[in-house]
């Protein structure tokens, strides 16, 4: 797996699986539930740290999924389409207001299943309803049905997204190239690290900045391993070239703790832990 996620490390899944669309998708996890083997979807692995030992069962990429349509009233992007690419959709047909996520790396489907967002605003503010594979059948969930909030979208074990439709606002195009501008050369001073990351990867505490509580303890630059805080944004663990996932796991309690006795604040993942223990 460490040739699918962002910040390079993870073991081998059993089986990686790539469908093309969502008849393939249902194909394929009917024969994964008549042979009894596990399955976890993934987008291109922006916001994973994968275990050392790999992931028990089939991966399934969603990059095929990556459409994008306009019906007049609603923008739909599918799990696989990259975000800044629907930015984009929306600016070529006068459709503003997610700029915000221009300069966030990865796809639609990890945007929506951890609300991403920036200066105050998520994602799911903009969306008007997700299309989920659930219980192996396609249906549309209307956002006042979900629970969401900062950072999270609560969904059904075994739930998929397929896609997420927008409705957004009447823009000039040129005001949309401003956010673009605004967010990403933003992100290339702040979040230029040097080397893969998966972004922030803790989340921001209720009203205060992990990055900053992490400067305050002193963690800045620590080093277990291959992983270090980084030295440009200490809220961004880094692979400087040979780190493996014990070494970020390692690195992350080192940093929780550090926090913890001089803040009281205990810090919580951003990114998405899985494979085997």
């Amino acid at each position: 797996m460490c040739t699918h996620t962002s910040l390079k490390t993870g073991g081998p899944a059993d089986l990686f699986a790539v469908p093309e669309d969502t008849e393939d998708l249902q194909s394929l996890l009917s024969w994964l539930h008549d042979q009894q083997i596990p399955w976890m979807p993934i987008g291109r692995g922006y916001n994973l740290l994968v275990s050392d030992r790999g992931i028990s069962g089939a991966v399934i990429s969603l990059e095929r999924f990556d459409r994008i349509t306009f019906d007049g009233s609603l923008i739909t992007a599918e799990a696989g389409a990259e975000n800044l690419a629907v930015v984009r959709f929306a600016q070529k047909i006068r459709r503003g207001g997610i700029g915000f996520i221009s300069g966030i790396p990865g796809t639609i489907g990890g945007a929506i299943k951890m609300n991403a967002g920036a200066y105050g605003e998520g994602i799911l503010t903009r969306t008007d309803h997700l299309t989920l594979l659930r219980g192996g059948s396609v249906a549309d969930f209307r956002m006042e049905e979900l629970d969401y909030g900062y950072r999270h979208l609560k969904l059904e074990d075994g739930d998929i997204v397929l896609a997420a439709s927008f409705r957004l606002d009447e823009r000039e195009p040129h005001l949309t190239e401003e956010e673009i501008l605004k967010d990403t050369n933003l992100r290339r001073l702040k979040h230029n690290v040097g080397f893969p990351s998966a972004g922030s990867f803790f989340k921001n505490p209720h009203g205060q900045a992990a990055w900053r509580l992490i400067d305050a303890a002193g963690m800045r630059g620590t080093i277990v391993g291959g992983a270090q805080v980084s030295e440009v944004h200490s809220n961004f663990l880094v692979n400087t070239g040979a780190a493996t996932t014990q070494d970020f796991l390692d690195l992350a309690t080192i940093v929780k703790t550090a926090v913890f006795a001089t803040s009281g604040v205990t810090l919580e993942e951003e990114v998405r832990i899985v494979g085997k223990i």
